[in-house]
């Protein structure tokens, strides 16, 4: 068996500080050849992410994509099956969350968060089925939100795109489950430690020992265990939330 053949390849596509880097990390450490993306412009920041992971012993591909461009898209999992190894899993990690009123949602703002939370979501599904088809196996997770299953007020954009995004992955998971391609979706309900959370949450710090804020290394340990989950028993959604978190 040749060395390309042997590698487990991981790609999450849309990674920043918070749950995308976790994730990154959790499936680098398991000893998946990991490939992370983010729009070019991001590629310093996503650069700095891989080299904190490949400190702690992780193989890491840092890769400035433009998630919601088809071409770049079909490029980038032709380029990792080509150069790196069969791509095993895929978490599609983008947010797009946006805050507006109905009257202030503009065409390009509801357009561009459907973009980037559904559209380019659907990209990455069709992609990884595509590869992952042919091997008769393989592991598809979604990144999701409390507005993958309630629309808010002041979030009709954002909660529109995420739950096609919910929509979409379930189609996914009864078509590709006869072909032993797992598919979930993972809501992940409550406030995440992060820079937004940092920046807007005065006692963020007493909710964090409490363990009353989602913290992203305990997200990510969730979608390893999706994908190592035997077939008999496989998970769709899977809602994460705080102990305390009302729902």
């Amino acid at each position: 068996m040749s060395e390309q053949a042997s590698t487990r390849v991981c790609l999450v596509i849309g990674v920043g500080d918070g749950v995308g880097a976790a994730i990154a990390k959790a499936f680098a450490l398991d000893g998946f050849e990991t490939v992370i993306t983010r729009r070019a412009r991001n590629l310093p920041e996503l650069e700095r992410i891989a080299q904190d992971i490949r400190a702690l012993g992780g193989v890491v591909h840092a890769r400035g994509v433009d998630a919601r461009s088809e071409d770049e898209t079909v490029a980038l999992f032709a380029d990792i099956e080509r150069d790196i190894g069969p791509i095993e899993v895929v978490v599609f990690n983008i947010g797009a969350n946006v805050r507006f009123s109905i009257e202030d949602t503009t065409a390009r703002v509801f357009t561009k968060v459907w973009e980037m939370a559904c559209f380019a979501g659907f990209l990455a599904g069709r992609e990884a089925a595509k590869v992952m088809r042919t091997r008769g196996r393989g592991t598809i997770l979604f990144t999701g939100a409390t507005a993958s299953v309630r629309g808010r007020e002041n979030f009709a954009a954002f909660a529109s795109a995420k739950s096609g995004l919910r929509t979409l992955a379930q189609s996914m998971a009864r078509e590709l489950g006869k072909k032993n391609i797992h598919v979930a979706h993972v809501i992940c309900d409550g406030s995440i430690d992060g820079v937004f959370s940092r920046e807007n949450i005065p006692d963020l710090d007493q909710r964090l020992a409490e363990d009353r804020v989602l913290k992203p290394d305990d997200i990510a340990l969730n979608y390893l265990h999706l994908h190592h989950q035997r077939r008999s028993a496989w998970t769709h959604e899977l809602d994460l939330r705080p102990w305390s978190e009302n729902w």
